[in-house]
């Protein structure tokens, strides 16, 4: 059974799988409604064709329905059982998806899902030895740099994108890259589609080699994948079911920050109250509910203090005199 930690912070769950003191996979919840498996109460809008339709929730939310019970009727309350949550992207936001439901409502957490599928979830006050915020820093920049080369990863509307840069000969290259490609799906929890931009290999023999390193570093994440072709692109298929690490760090910046920022504050030691020092962007973020939070948890006053200076993910906590 494959063991998940639980670090239960402030507007946020991080959850990591751990080996030899690594992060070798993630997920974030931000502990929304419209979480894969939730059931929520909603309304049916309107049917369409093949058993389609779009539902409405109380707060206003459409879900496109992928599946709607023939009896059901427009405008008739029913319950909505998430099979994926919203995702936002450049421009706009990708609804929630669901289907409708005779069983009860029930939220439903990144966590729940994870012992539904079978794995043991275990709550830490801490990650041991965490590298959390440099997995953070990976997704904010979208760049993981490996020995001749680096990924950058461009999340768009179509898919996610990879692109495979560096300096070594494009055969090396490719097969450098693909062990950290292997790791940065796990460690972003990232899946729908992912096109990966090899370096062109014009042997058909050294296409095939990469096929099949590709084939052994993700025998553990499930998916469908084309092979290279001529150009050294191929695509991946994974079931997506939210946002991914990567998404809400490129499109939801300054919430992903915020969750963070609460995060360091609660590690400091020193004695005195807790200054937060971030962008003025995040000031809206702060809801008065996390502060409170915030001092519940570190039995401290809490002050503010913003810095245009500091980047949007860059925000630190420190103790200050009383």
């Amino acid at each position: 059974m494959v063991e998940w930690l639980a670090e239960y912070g402030i507007g946020e769950t991080r959850l990591a799988r751990i080996e030899d003191d690594r992060i070798v996979a993630a997920k974030l919840d931000w502990h929304e409604k419209l979480s894969a498996g939730a059931r929520v109460p909603a309304r049916l809008l309107r049917k369409s064709g093949a058993g389609r339709g779009v539902a409405e929730t109380e707060d206003g939310e459409e879900i496109l329905l992928q599946r709607v019970s023939p009896a059901a009727s427009e405008g008739a309350a029913i319950t909505v059982e998430i099979t994926r949550a919203p995702v936002n992207e450049r421009g706009r936001r990708k609804p929630a998806q669901g289907i409708t439901t005779n069983e009860p409502v029930r939220a439903w957490r990144v966590a729940d899902r994870l012992r539904d599928e079978g794995h043991a979830v275990r709550e830490v006050r801490a990650f041991p030895r965490s590298e959390w915020d440099e997995l953070m820093q990976e997704a904010f920049g979208g760049e993981i740099a490996f020995e001749g080369g680096s990924l950058l990863f461009s999340p768009t509307p179509a898919m996610t994108l990879v692109d495979i840069d560096g300096t070594l000969p494009p055969r090396e290259l490719a097969l450098a890259a693909i062990r950290p490609l292997a790791d940065a799906l796990h460690r972003f929890d990232l899946a729908g589609s992912i096109g990966i931009d090899f370096p062109t290999l014009q042997a058909k023999a050294d296409r095939k080699a990469i096929d099949a390193a590709l084939e052994e570093a993700l025998g553990d994440y499930p998916h469908e994948r084309t092979g290279m072709n001529g150009f050294g692109f191929v695509q991946i298929v994974a079931r997506m079911s939210g946002p991914s690490i990567l998404h809400r760090a490129q499109f939801r910046q300054t919430r992903a920050a915020i969750c963070a920022l609460l995060r360091r504050a609660e590690r400091v030691r020193e004695p005195g109250a807790l200054l937060l020092t971030a962008h003025p962007a995040l000031a809206p973020l702060l809801r008065e509910e996390w502060q409170a939070e915030l001092a519940r948890r570190t039995g401290r006053e809490i002050r503010w203090q913003s810095d245009p200076a500091v980047a949007i993910e860059g925000g630190f906590a420190q103790a200050v005199p009383l």
